[in-house]
């Protein structure tokens, strides 16, 4: 338990089951845990014969997602760690909870472990029968370039998603409530996205749970303008500005960037001023006066104005402005009814609950680790999980260095989520491995069994690849000839199918500034030594994979979150290549 500058205590290990209890025990008129999962799911769901709208990411952005669930909004939110997003398995229940046998629409923002995840849990459903359509929010003009016109969106490069995915919520649950089916939900929502611009302004940093110091400063004085809501840098630093000044810069970033209005639409348009956790109202109520006038005086007429918190990054001081250009249908479903604790417009149905409460999923999950922990043999005497103990305890040793390598460019979460994550995949191997044998099929059952725990508990982008590194280490094992040892020539063509796997989940390429270039070189020296003993080939494979990291110092990113700041990450290790050095040296100090 640590004490944050806001004076509130809280426990990081259960901060996103401690909330949601919370959240799911204020609202049970509206909402209800998903059981066994970081997941709500709306009184009214499932309906019968309606569409789904599932929506999800990371805590710390509420009202943004689980404050969005209710009648003629959202049917479902998966929610992840801080800012991180939920997990496949976690979107998967969640989804299932929600599903009323007419499909599902996801909606999320568009970043690299939503992206994965969703898509991940997507496929699942899709598997078992259930349709799916997906629409990724990409609203943040300051996070790229503007979208072509009939080209598809490319989850790696184009614009991120911010507080205009209210905006594409509000009118997938609205066409969902009125009996669209999947493909008119998904094309409104669609629709929806084309249409919304936001830009943001920060004036501090955020402080994350359990931390006693903030994850990122905004230099006093100044003001970041296009900053994310993660902690990413903005486009450019300003001095302070006043209420005036500040809604100016907004309008004047949006304003050449907002679609052409419809005829239909009459020139109206949906506002949206967001508050990022800290700011006061009346502050933003000030900011609103001027916006107001700024957009009358281009000809535009604000529709059902909103002002308040919809998109926060815990107590980051800043706002943002969403505008969505309307047409007349966009403007009937915007002004829908709905009811769910954050928003509510003409009040919709409401179901009071029963005075029941699911079996928190933490809790649960941590009996589980401790019956695994206290039963069979001990780490020690299991090869692969003593391998993945190892790698643990480095990595935890260096978590606050990861994190600080992963907040140059990005949120600083990744050394919380490895962290987490290879907790997970100790207690998944322990209770998986067979025993003392180390033959490849034992190890290979651990393996597999530590990657799904490690993509779970983890999440983000980070989490679904580490998983598959895991997981496609211990099929090929699996898939190994009976009586086959765990030689230097198995592990190298495990690596190799492992590396290819997390190619192709994440889009990377080798000198992109991701963990492949760590991977690579690894997968290379350990191919060079077939034939050696696995120990001593395998701690000099780590040895490349460690300067090799290290060297990603000298690259700029190309891929995922950190690819949008630029020459910004020029300079330091990349945090991913970095952690994965750390655990193939740790697994090499337990080879014999």
């Amino acid at each position: 338990m640590t004490t944050t500058p806001d004076g509130l205590g809280h426990n990081a290990a259960t901060f996103r089951e401690d909330w949601l209890e919370g959240l799911a025990d204020a609202y049970a008129r509206t909402l209800r845990r998903v059981p066994g999962t970081f997941g709500v799911v709306g009184r009214h769901a499932p309906r019968p014969g309606r569409v789904a709208v599932v929506i999800g990411g990371g805590s710390g952005h509420y009202p943004a997602f689980a404050g969005l669930v209710g009648p003629g909004l959202a049917d479902a939110a998966a929610v992840g760690d801080v800012f991180a997003s939920p997990s496949a398995e976690q979107i998967y229940r969640t989804a299932k909870a929600a599903d009323g046998g007419a499909g599902v629409l996801m909606s999320y923002g568009n970043y690299a472990g939503d992206v994965m995840h969703f898509g991940l849990a997507a496929r699942r459903l899709a598997a078992e029968g259930v349709p799916v359509r997906t629409v990724l929010v990409t609203d943040d003009v300051a996070s790229g370039p503007p979208p072509v016109e009939g080209q598809e969106i490319d989850p790696s490069r184009d614009r991120r998603g911010v507080a205009g995915d209210f905006f594409v919520f509000k009118v997938a649950g609205a066409a969902a409530e009125r009996g669209d089916d999947l493909e008119s939900v998904a094309a409104l929502a669609a629709r929806a996205n084309a249409m919304t611009r936001t830009f943001g302004a920060a004036f501090s940093g955020c402080t994350l749970p359990g931390a006693s110091e903030p994850l990122f400063t905004v230099n006093k004085g100044t003001t970041e303008l296009g900053m994310g809501i993660h902690g990413e840098p903005g486009l450019r630093t300003t001095r302070s500005l006043t209420a005036t000044e500040l809604a100016d810069e907004l309008v004047d970033n949006l304003l050449p960037e907002l679609p052409r209005p419809p005829a239909d639409g009459n020139g109206r348009v949906a506002v949206l001023l967001n508050g990022l956790g800290r700011t006061k109202y009346e502050e933003m109520f000030v900011v609103f006066r001027q916006v107001n006038r700024r957009l009358k005086e281009a000809g535009l007429t604000p529709f059902r104005p909103e002002v308040g918190e919809f998109v926060t990054s815990f107590d980051m001081a800043g706002v943002s402005l969403s505008v969505m250009v309307l047409d007349e249908e966009l403007a009937e479903l915007y002004d829908a009814p709905c009811d769910t604790p954050a928003f509510r417009s003409l009040p919709g149905p409401r179901r009071d609950a029963d005075d029941v409460r699911e079996a928190p999923a933490a809790a649960a999950e941590q009996e589980r680790e401790q019956a695994q922990a206290q039963a069979g043999p001990s780490a020690a005497d299991l090869p692969a999980t003593a391998a993945l103990q190892a790698a643990l305890d480095l990595v935890a040793a260096n978590e606050d260095e990861l994190g600080r390598l992963d907040a140059v460019a990005g949120d600083g979460d990744h050394g919380i989520g490895i962290v987490r994550g290879l907790r997970a995949a100790v207690a998944a191997a322990r209770a998986a491995e067979p025993g003392p044998a180390g033959d490849p099929l034992s190890a290979g059952a651990a393996l597999l069994s530590a990657g799904l725990a490690l993509a779970d508990a983890s999440g983000g982008a980070s989490g679904a690849l580490y998983g598959a590194l895991l997981a496609e280490t211990g099929a090929v094992l699996v898939r190994a000839p009976e009586g086959a040892a765990c030689s230097t020539e198995l592990l190298a063509e495990a690596v190799a199918a492992a590396q290819r796997a997390v190619s192709e989940l994440g889009g990377a390429q080798v000198g992109e500034k991701t963990l492949l270039d760590a991977v690579d070189p690894f997968r290379a020296e350990l191919a060079n030594r077939t034939g050696e003993p696995l120990a001593a080939a395998w701690r000099a494979a780590a040895e490349a994979a460690t300067k090799a990291a290290a060297a990603t110092a000298e690259l700029v990113p190309a891929r995922g979150r950190a690819a949008r700041m630029g020459d910004l990450g020029y300079g330091h290790a990349d945090a991913g290549a970095t952690s994965l050095a750390m655990i193939v040296t740790a697994v090499g100090g337990t080879l014999r």
